[in-house]
């Protein structure tokens, strides 16, 4: 890991649950290849799921691998063969095929990352890091939630949240970009922008960057329009919505500027003139991030009271079984998971 991450490994290591997500998927895989002696040398890691679904990708990637089913998360005894693996839902998961959205795997996905995050809310663990789940998969379960952030919101009982990826940089502070609109149709962004969830959404991506080592943060605002606005020629929400949100985020005391065209605004923040971003919708954010870090990219929710991160791609349906799922998104959310697990937020955030 690059930059200030890296002073995880000198610290005691925090306990993460790791939640194998959506079984259908890469999720097994990519954890058992990201299973070693580096991972132990950061955290103390125990992987929610099912034993028999994560022995078989074990068996595929690292025959080696022992997994060692527990019943409580007191346990956890991790080496770098043995996988202690907690399964709080029933067994009907185990039977799931490969490759395609399953109701049995959606139910499960939501069981594993519900009692993830109810032993983080009790102090069982110190973070939790998921791996992809299939919104389809739970939609036919009957669980009708966008997605991981929204889900943990409502277990951790918050309203002022919001999706980040965090972007480590060769040197220094990484990059953050932080998502006032989520998992929505486009048509429907302009009507949920207001100058406040601009405020609140910005406000808690610059605490987040406050908590890392560096000067104060530099946030960047994007526009919704094209570049925008072109004066009111292409749309009005830069002046009537997001504007007023960054003079009240000025007002407050942060370091920021906008709205600026996101084309530009995205290159200039990797670049170094600003260390995070406010997106207006999620493709605002996720396309750039993706382009220069897939693998690297790191989802990270904000508002939590605790600490929960993931790799920023999917299921992978298509190569799921195969073996080739690459782990280093994964391996990258444990490291973040960690070291945010060891350096708690302040009880006061800057303003």
């Amino acid at each position: 890991m690059s930059g200030e991450l890296e002073s995880v490994a000198s610290r005691a290591r925090p306990r993460l649950a790791i939640t194998l997500g959506d079984v259908a998927g890469v999720g097994p895989e990519i954890v058992a290849r990201c299973w070693n002696e580096s991972l132990l040398s950061i955290c103390e890691p125990v992987v929610v799921g099912h034993p028999v679904v994560l022995a078989r990708a074990g068996a595929l990637v690292n025959p080696r691998l022992q997994i060692a089913p527990v019943d409580a998360l007191d346990e956890v005894e991790p080496s770098t063969t043995v996988i202690p693996c907690w399964n709080p839902a029933d067994d009907e998961v185990a039977d799931v095929p490969l490759g395609r959205n399953d109701a049995r795997a959606g139910r499960a996905a939501y069981e594993w990352l519900k009692a993830a995050c109810w032993a983080a809310q009790a102090g069982a663990v110190d973070g939790i890091v998921t791996a992809p789940l299939s919104k389809a998969a739970m939609h036919l379960a009957g669980l009708n939630y966008p997605g991981h952030t929204e889900i943990l919101a409502e277990l951790c009982g918050v309203t002022d949240f919001a999706m980040m990826l965090y972007l480590p940089r060769p040197t220094g502070r990484g990059l953050g970009v932080a998502h006032v609109t989520l998992h929505t149709a486009i048509r429907r962004v302009p009507d949920l922008l207001t100058p406040p969830r601009i405020v609140d959404t910005t406000a808690l991506l610059g605490t987040f960057l406050s908590r890392l080592p560096g000067p104060p943060p530099r946030l960047g605002v994007c526009a919704l329009n094209p570049h925008a606005g072109e004066g009111g020629l292409f749309g009005d929400e830069e002046s009537r919505i997001i504007a007023p949100a960054v003079e009240q985020l000025a007002a407050a005391g942060w370091n920021v500027s906008g709205p600026w065209p996101a084309d530009t605004l995205l290159k200039r923040a990797w670049e170094g003139e600003f260390d995070g971003v406010a997106a207006m919708y999620h493709d605002q954010g996720h396309i750039a991030l993706k382009l220069v870090g897939f693998q690297r990219a790191v989802n990270v929710t904000l508002g939590l009271p605790i600490v929960r991160t993931s790799p920023s791609h999917g299921t992978a349906f298509d190569i799921a079984g195969q073996g080739r799922a690459a782990p280093d998104g994964l391996r990258e959310a444990i490291q973040v998971a960690a070291w945010l697990a060891s350096n708690p937020a302040p009880t006061q955030p800057p303003a």
